[in-house]
């Protein structure tokens, strides 16, 4: 097996023991007295209610409705699969989040609440808080999506502008409620992902000020007024911890980062090639993740120390662009071209990165593979890694030699999936 296939085939390890249709079933509830509303919002949406379907009984009654990103829906026979925009919400998003809201309004104690949550349910499951336009939620997000803020403090901000997400969901909700969730987040807070529609929020108001104001982000009058009236207690917080409504809701991870890292991590070793699982936590601008991994990467050429050669490095979590230029690019195309700098075709070193959600941003590659010929390749080309890194354009760079990876939406989504092998 030649290395470019070896690192494939780790990924695509990686993303099946993320695949709901692999995990799904066995967290099921039984059917309750009276009928079964199955809600989401996600990339794994479509492919997590399909997941119920095939493991429902056959006799008891089923429906719902499911909000996931444009195509990323997969056929259903008894959930109605939506599909709306990400990163930033839009109409169709909107739609469907008033919708389901109204129908989880509507159960009854005699009822049961599946709810299947997985990463991009934020701008997916988008219904704005009263005076607040789709419009002025656009421009926030797009702002906050270019400013470098990391997931977690974006969604506390989603929270406070909804009339659905920060717990609000399950609040509204009479039947008692089991929510499944693929976490896309490090450190897999179920308050965090999808900004928590069925989970109590810590944060606050004053939180959500802070942040925008702390990444350079000015919001719309709308919003800016909306806050401010959270901050004065004119409107309510998002339902707290301990508050008595979540006694009957129970919220389950059911696949993680860390479960698929350690999946690669046992097909390498099955390779007899010693892995190495450095965190599924790993945050940061991708650019700077990439100079301390390749700092890493020199000792163990150099040294034979942390780790001797033959091994994997494998990381996983979510890096930041902060965008400065305006070229096409992900952040896992983004690590990897700066990778390329930092190692300048350092022998024996192959690399991978890519999005398990087959999607690197807003681009339709996963992510994209690097060598030990990637420099004299591009040079041959006439590529400047730093001057492309300098203009957030690692789409171009990789697209130009030929090692993007494009798997196409793989409906699931556990972030993103990292590996350096040195030999």
């Amino acid at each position: 097996m030649n290395h470019k296939e070896l690192l494939i085939d780790s990924f695509h390890a990686a993303v099946a023991a993320a695949d709901p249709l692999n995990v799904v079933g066995q967290y099921l509830p039984p059917p309750p007295k009276g009928k079964t509303l199955v809600i989401g919002a996600g990339k794994a949406a479509a492919s997590m209610a399909r997941a119920v379907e095939l493991a429902w009984p056959k006799d008891a009654p089923l429906e719902g409705i499911v909000v996931t990103r444009y195509a990323h829906g997969t056929p259903t026979e008894r959930i109605e699969v939506v599909e709306a925009s990400h990163p930033v919400p839009d109409t169709a998003g909107e739609t469907a989040a008033a919708d389901i809201f109204a129908r989880v309004a509507s159960l009854t104690a005699d009822d049961r609440l599946i709810a299947l949550v997985s990463g991009g349910g934020s701008s997916l499951l988008s219904l704005p808080a009263e005076g607040i336009s789709m419009a002025d939620l656009k421009a926030v997000t797009r702002d906050l999506l270019k400013s470098g803020a990391p997931i977690t403090e974006m969604n506390v901000v989603r929270k406070h502008l909804s009339r659905i997400q920060g717990g609000r969901l399950a609040a509204a909700c009479q039947a008692r409620v089991t929510t499944l969730i693929v976490s896309d987040v490090t450190g897999d807070d179920p308050s965090a992902i999808a900004s928590g529609p069925t989970c109590p929020d810590a944060s606050t108001y004053a939180d959500a000020v802070a942040i925008l104001q702390r990444f350079g982000v000015t919001p719309p009058a709308s919003i800016a007024a909306h806050l401010q009236a959270g901050i004065d207690g004119s409107i309510d917080e998002t339902p707290k911890p301990g508050d008595a409504r979540f006694a009957k809701v129970d919220n389950i991870v059911i696949a993680t980062a860390h479960k698929s890292l350690q999946t690669a991590a046992e097909f390498f070793r099955a390779q007899n090639i010693t892995p190495v699982v450095l965190g599924d936590t790993v945050t940061g601008e991708a650019s700077e993740v990439a100079k301390v991994y390749a700092a890493m990467v020199r000792e163990i050429r150099g040294y034979n120390q942390p780790f001797r050669a033959p091994v994997a490095l494998i990381s996983g979590g979510e890096c930041t662009v902060t965008v400065r230029g305006n070229g096409r690019g992900g952040r896992c195309v983004e690590f990897l071209a700066s990778l390329a700098v930092e190692l300048d075709g350092m022998p024996g070193v192959h690399a991978l990165a890519a999005d398990t959600d087959g999607i690197d941003g807003t681009e339709d590659n996963a992510g994209a593979l690097l060598g030990p010929d990637t420099k004299a390749r591009a040079e041959a080309l006439g590529l400047n890694p730093r001057q492309m890194l300098a203009n957030n354009d690692g789409y171009s760079y990789f697209a130009a030699l030929d090692d993007l990876i494009i798997t196409g939406p793989t409906l699931t989504n556990v972030n993103d999936y990292r590996v350096i092998l040195v030999l």
